[in-house]
């Protein structure tokens, strides 16, 4: 039994006693038909005064315990919400992806007189799904620091090219040209990320790639830590 559920108990205890005593006092009066009326055994103005104070002490002690209550539930509360947002954090600590260009066969791909976001298809590794094999972007799902890795590979004839992208901004290219023969070029970057910050990386303008279940073109990343 709580505290409070004993002093309200006590309060219902004192505000049946008043009929009571009442009670007791008209009996007494009613068997004591005499010449000399017997005085109630104890001055009731006083009693009533005296139970009066007793339920205002106690109606204070209540809302006191009811405050600390609700102060005590607000705190257990706000305790949970930072649990949830720490165990979400330890969820999302581990995040990785690595894919490549085709999931099955043979393609060139551009070029193009545009930047285009290369939709990296074949996914092999999504530890925390923050990769869309749709749409070719990551999407940061906690802050922290992270690292990519971009590799191209074309015929030779025409420039491989390809360019790491956060949100709008051009981060580093990775590029290689020559006449005659495959080609390929690769770079990385770590890069600091806020949460919804989306990462992709983009065919550079005019060059071409080559693909095949060999799977040269490739798009890897990963969460370091967390900030």
């Amino acid at each position: 039994m709580t505290v409070i559920q004993q002093l309200c108990g006590d309060r219902m205890k004192i505000i049946m006693f008043f009929p009571l005593l009442l009670l007791v006092c008209s009996v007494s009066a009613t068997e004591t038909e005499t010449a000399v009326q017997q005085p109630c055994p104890q001055d009731i103005h006083a009693v009533l005064r005296e139970l009066t104070a007793s339920l205002a002490v106690q109606n204070e002690r209540i809302t006191v315990l009811q405050k600390e209550n609700q102060e005590q539930a607000a705190k257990l509360e706000s305790q949970k919400i930072e649990t949830d947002k720490l165990m979400q954090q330890l969820q999302v600590k581990q995040v990785a992806f690595s894919a490549s260009l085709l999931d099955q066969g043979s393609r060139e791909t551009g070029p193009f007189n545009t930047e285009i976001t290369l939709v990296f298809k074949r996914v092999v590794t999504n530890i925390g799904n923050a990769y869309n094999p749709h749409t070719g972007i990551f999407t940061a799902p906690v802050r922290g620091v992270y690292h990519f890795v971009w590799s191209l590979y074309g015929d030779g004839n025409i420039a491989a090219g390809g360019v790491l992208f956060r949100n709008g901004e051009h981060i580093f290219i990775a590029y290689e040209h020559q006449t005659s023969g495959g080609v390929s070029t690769s770079n990385g970057a770590s890069l600091l990320l806020e949460v919804g910050d989306q990462v992709s990386v983009r065919l550079f303008v005019g060059a071409r790639l080559n693909d095949s279940q060999n799977h040269h073109n490739t798009f890897s990343g990963h969460l370091i830590f967390p900030m």
